[in-house]
């Protein structure tokens, strides 16, 4: 069985714009983009087509909806407006460097997160106390395509971490999204409800032969 975690509200705590449109449409005028009056509705409109499940990269919605009201949009500029205006601080949480730690000593790790925001999670990871080396796979929405609940967003880390998806326990804070891996034959570790301390505890009680155990025996 490989484990994999969810980052954003289950292994950190980040701060994240309490209104992104206008801190989007900051960032876009320091870099020379006229932002229409009406910024905020075009902001909450959808305007890339996309299958449902797929993840839009929030860069492309933003140049998007500036191309939908004739603002012209220099090469890269709503990327690194959005980039910028994510920019995180971060706090991990209790339990999430050690509940890493020893699912690495005896499983194969994954990360798979739901963020539409290029970079983000690199930068997270980062700032934060984990050890981006204890992953064996990092699989995010904008990167593959598909957001958590779907399908393939956990088929893609479970190939990445060699396993069929049946062989994933994935460890998140968000039943309708994270939870989706029982869709998909694998097992849901509800922080809220067991937190990741008690993952660490569990895993550290495991021989190493042990690792390859059902889902179930974990919980």
């Amino acid at each position: 069985m490989a484990v994999t975690f969810d980052l954003f509200g289950t292994l950190v705590a980040v701060d994240r714009p309490e209104d992104p449109a206008a801190a989007v449409a900051a960032e876009l005028r320091d870099r020379g983009v006229a932002v229409p009056d009406d910024w905020r509705a075009a902001y909450a409109e959808p305007h890339v087509d996309a299958p449902e499940g797929a993840e839009v990269p929030l860069p492309a919605h933003v140049a998007a909806a500036l191309r939908a009201h004739n603002v012209d949009v220099p090469a890269n500029a709503a990327r690194r407006a959005v980039v910028a205006a994510f920019d995180p601080e971060v706090r991990t949480r209790a339990g999430a460097v050690d509940a890493v730690a020893a699912t690495a000593e005896r499983r194969a790790v994954g990360l798979l997160s739901n963020c539409s925001v290029p970079e983000l999670v690199t930068r997270t990871l980062v700032r934060s106390e984990l050890d981006r080396a204890s992953f064996d796979a990092i699989v995010t929405s904008v990167g593959c395509g598909w957001r958590k609940p779907h399908p393939k967003a956990f088929e893609t880390v479970a190939g990445e971490l060699g396993v069929g998806t049946e062989r994933l326990l994935h460890v998140g804070d968000d039943p309708a999204t994270d939870g989706g891996v029982e869709a998909v034959g694998g097992t849901f570790w509800d922080v809220n409800d067991t937190g990741l301390d008690a993952l660490a505890t569990e895993l550290q009680r495991e021989s190493p032969g042990e690792g390859s155990r059902g889902g179930e025996e974990c919980r």
